[in-house]
């Protein structure tokens, strides 16, 4: 079965239709990662033991097992606790559960790169610790660990190809009911890969414009 080039033409815009969900989930998903992910970050500054080990315990977990087996906990073993969750609901909670730890680990180690004279500095200036992580911290440190968080961004672009399985319809789930009506599953599957590396080339391309502008404004400020 050789590959027809007129048919991969054709599943674009309905393939380019369906992208439209992975980037909703991926957006909404990054957002809540990114500000859970500080908030986990602000918390283990403080070192409290039980904490840490508690946190210490879901990055293992996170990081040991595969985004699907994730999905399918929030999916399918938390309605059996009491809370059910719709298909997109549970996707979006799962992938920002996920991104959440990594993006936690990213800005940690972003954190080793600031200079402690800052923060004493703003201290001695009788800045509350909200204020000093609101001001001098956090945006020097979002700034430098930006490359980080976009290759971040790009896995979750990706995994939410994975929200197919809980029957979320997003590119790869067209693909496949286009394939299954075709019985020609190479050129649908060759379109999903072709919009999910474009969805990555824009999600990149734009983050590169934002570091130029963070740049920017932190030279001039």
């Amino acid at each position: 079965m050789g590959f027809k080039f007129d048919y991969f033409l054709s599943t674009l815009p309905t393939l380019a239709w369906a992208a439209l969900s992975n980037l909703r989930l991926a957006i909404l998903a990054i957002a809540i990662a990114l500000v859970l992910g500080i908030g986990l970050t602000i918390l283990r500054t403080y070192k409290i033991g039980p904490v840490n080990a508690a946190i210490a315990v879901l990055i293992s977990f996170v990081r040991g097992t595969p985004l699907l087996i994730q999905i399918f906990i929030f999916f399918y073993v938390l309605p059996a606790a009491g809370l059910n969750l719709s298909p997109m609901v549970a996707g979006v909670a799962a992938l920002s559960f996920n991104s959440m730890v990594f993006v936690s680990e990213i800005l940690r180690a972003g954190l080793g790169t600031l200079d402690p004279g800052q923060i004493e500095a703003a201290t001695a200036l009788g800045l509350e610790p909200r204020s000093i992580w609101r001001h001098v911290v956090l945006p020097q440190v979002l700034v430098r660990c930006l490359p980080v968080l976009v290759n971040e961004s790009t896995i979750v672009v990706k995994g939410t190809a994975l929200l197919s399985v809980i029957t979320v319809v997003e590119v790869l789930r067209t693909a496949q009911q286009m394939a299954s009506a075709s019985y020609r599953p190479f050129e649908p599957l060759v379109g999903a890969a072709a919009v999910f590396v474009v969805l990555n080339l824009l999600v990149s391309g734009g983050a590169r414009l934002l570091e130029r502008r963070l740049v920017t404004r932190t030279r001039t400020a």
